[in-house]
Formats: structure tokens, sequence, C-alpha cells
């Protein structure tokens, strides 16, 4: 994939680059947009549900959406975390569709979404299992969402989530390695699914957090959603890594002392 490499180098940081392809720039927030509407459609919807069911509304709710329901909700919810942060993976993308050697941006970043899509099938049935112990604040889903914000807190200053991150925000010799053959939709899917993996070395943890805490709460999600941008964007994204570490770690901890405030704060 023949990529300008003088163009991209002489762009910078991740920041310039995500506002130097303003055009893809702002179809990505408006796809991002999309995800968080309908997102917050969905917890609406669970809570008008919830007034109507009474005590035992979130397990209902959990038990009566079908896994299709959920896998829609759960991939508007990734597209509105994901995909304002991967503006400037896809501005390079993009660069070589306009030159003819890639197929359309589209097929690039279905192949992206369906590394997201996947996990949704687990968080499925533990968001369905885990609904009513978190609005009950029981103890032992507390203990629970702190052992995974623990577990988070540890994977983000760990090696793997490094790796990860240096290829997220300087994806270019990614690219430069698969640049052959990407005009057959096969392999820019293949391509989508290589770079989403790498996406997914860096969050996967912060996506079970979201399942242990809730997973429709889009609070929860909107601060995810910029611990995310901010990493992979933003100049000092690995110093909000650490930062994003220690407040998990210490809400980790505060739920061990005290599990049963989980469904304060879900």
């Amino acid at each position: 994939m023949a990529v300008d490499q003088q163009s991209v180098v002489l762009s910078g940081t991740p920041l310039r680059l995500w506002f130097r392809g303003r055009g893809v720039t702002a179809v990505l927030l408006i796809a991002a947009a999309v995800g968080w509407w309908w997102s917050a459609r969905a917890m609406d919807h669970q809570m008008s549900a919830g007034d109507s069911m009474g005590a035992m509304s979130d397990h209902s709710v959990a038990v009566a959406m079908s896994l299709g329901a959920f896998l829609v909700a759960w991939l508007a919810m990734m597209a509105a975390m994901m995909l304002p942060a991967v503006a400037p993976v896809v501005g390079l993308y993009r660069r070589a569709v306009s030159a003819g050697r890639a197929a359309p941006l589209p097929i690039f970043l279905s192949g992206y979404l369906l590394v997201w899509l996947v996990p949704g099938v687990p968080a499925y049935w533990a968001w369905r299992r885990l609904a009513e112990p978190l609005a009950d604040g029981r103890p032992w889903a507390g203990r629970l969402a702190a052992g995974t914000l623990l577990a988070a807190a540890l994977w983000q200053v760990g090696p793997v989530k490094a790796m990860c991150l240096r290829h997220c925000r300087s994806p270019l010799s990614f690219f430069m390695r698969h640049r052959g053959g990407l005009r057959r939709p096969m392999a820019a899917i293949k391509l989508g699914i290589a770079h989403g993996a790498f996406c997914l070395g860096c969050c996967w943890l912060l996506m079970v957090v979201l399942v242990a805490l809730g997973t429709m709460n889009v609070y929860w999600m909107a601060g995810l959603a910029i611990v995310i941008f901010a990493e992979k964007v933003v100049t000092a994204g690995e110093w909000f890594s650490r930062a994003t570490a220690l407040a998990m770690a210490a809400l980790g901890l505060y739920l061990l002392v005290d599990p049963t405030t989980v469904g304060s704060i879900t």
C-alpha cells in the first residue's frame, strides 16, 4: 500500500493528523454521534421499562432483550466510543483509496468494527447475569467489579497495552507492511481486522469494566471514550493511560472495602 510517507511524517502528532483529515474526521464524528444517540436511546428505554416493571426491572429488561437487539446496541456503543479515536488511521487509508490503491473505506471499517462486534456475544450473557446483582448492590457483584477495575488498572501500565498503543498512535509502518493487494475487498477487510485487533489489545479490559459496571450506562461510556481518545490522539496519551490506571485502582480498592456501594456508581 503506497502511502505518501513524507507527508505523513510532516503531519506530526496523531492530534494534528486528526485535524488534518477534516472530511474523514467529520464523517467519523457523525457516525459516532449516531452511536451516542442510539446508546442514549437504549438507556432511556431501559430506564422507562424499569419504571414500569418495578424492583426486578434491570433483570427483567436484560432477560427480555434479545441477543440481536443487544448486538445492535453494542455495535452502536463501540462506534460511539472508538470511531473518533481512529480518525488518523482512517486518514492514512483514505489516501490510498484516493490514489486508487485500496478498496473503499467502508470495507476497511467493516473489518475494524467486526473485531468489536464479536466480544458483544459474551458481553451479552455477562450483562444478563449481572443486571440484577448490580442493581441490588450485592457484595459479590461489587467485588467482581472491584477485581475488574484492578485488573484493568494493571493492564493500563503493562507491556502489551504499551505495544498496542504505540501501534494505534503511529500506524504508518503497519500500513506500509500491508500495502499489497488492498484493491481486493477481502484484503481491506483483513487489514481492518488486523488494526482492530491492536485497538482491542489497547481497550479490551476497559470494555470489561463497562460490562462489570452496567453495559448500558452512557456516563461510564462517555468517561471511557474520553480516555480512549486521549490515549490514542493527544500528545501526552501515555500519561492518560497512567492516570486512568490510578483512578481505576482507587475505585477498585474502594469497592473491595465496601462492595455494596456498586449499585450507586452503575
